[in-house]
Protein backbone atom coordinates (compact mmCIF):
# COMPACT_ATOMS: atom_id res chain seq x y z
CA UNK A 1 0.00 0.00 0.00
CA UNK A 2 2.00 3.36 -1.11
CA UNK A 3 0.67 7.18 -0.72
CA UNK A 4 -1.29 7.12 -3.81
CA UNK A 5 -3.57 4.29 -2.46
CA UNK A 6 -3.86 6.13 0.80
CA UNK A 7 -4.87 9.32 -0.40
CA UNK A 8 -7.34 7.75 -2.54
CA UNK A 9 -8.93 6.48 0.25
CA UNK A 10 -8.92 9.66 2.36
CA UNK A 11 -10.73 11.29 -0.90
CA UNK A 12 -13.25 8.91 -0.99
CA UNK A 13 -13.53 9.23 2.62
CA UNK A 14 -14.04 12.89 2.67
CA UNK A 15 -16.35 12.42 -0.70
CA UNK A 16 -18.95 10.02 1.46
CA UNK A 17 -18.92 11.92 4.59
CA UNK A 18 -19.66 15.05 2.31
CA UNK A 19 -22.23 13.48 0.75
CA UNK A 20 -23.55 12.33 4.54
CA UNK A 21 -23.76 15.64 5.57
CA UNK A 22 -26.03 17.36 2.68
CA UNK A 23 -28.55 14.36 2.98
CA UNK A 24 -28.51 14.71 6.68
CA UNK A 25 -28.91 18.80 6.61
CA UNK A 26 -31.32 18.48 3.62
CA UNK A 27 -33.32 15.39 5.12
CA UNK A 28 -36.98 16.30 6.29
CA UNK A 29 -36.27 14.95 9.95
CA UNK A 30 -33.99 18.01 10.79
CA UNK A 31 -36.49 20.62 9.07
CA UNK A 32 -37.80 21.34 12.25
CA UNK A 33 -35.13 21.77 14.07
CA UNK A 34 -33.53 24.05 11.20
CA UNK A 35 -36.71 26.60 11.13
CA UNK A 36 -36.55 26.59 14.75
CA UNK A 37 -32.56 28.13 14.49
CA UNK A 38 -33.59 30.01 11.38
CA UNK A 39 -35.94 32.14 13.60
CA UNK A 40 -33.37 32.43 16.77
CA UNK A 41 -32.04 35.84 15.43
CA UNK A 42 -35.34 37.34 15.66
CA UNK A 43 -36.70 35.98 18.89
CA UNK A 44 -34.36 39.31 20.47
CA UNK A 45 -36.37 41.10 18.77
CA UNK A 46 -40.14 40.24 20.19
CA UNK A 47 -38.62 40.67 23.73
CA UNK A 48 -37.01 43.96 23.31
CA UNK A 49 -40.62 45.56 21.58
CA UNK A 50 -42.27 43.98 24.53
CA UNK A 51 -39.88 45.35 27.04
CA UNK A 52 -39.97 48.88 25.37
CA UNK A 53 -43.58 48.52 25.47
CA UNK A 54 -43.80 47.60 29.15
CA UNK A 55 -41.70 50.36 30.30
CA UNK A 56 -43.70 52.82 27.54
CA UNK A 57 -46.64 52.09 29.72
CA UNK A 58 -44.91 52.96 33.22
CA UNK A 59 -43.77 55.91 31.78
CA UNK A 60 -47.62 56.89 31.32
CA UNK A 61 -48.79 55.64 34.42
CA UNK A 62 -46.26 57.86 36.40
CA UNK A 63 -47.70 60.93 34.84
Amino acid sequence: MDINTLRGIATIFAMVAFIGIVIWAYSAYKKKDFDEAAQLPFADDDKDQLTREQKDTRSKENE
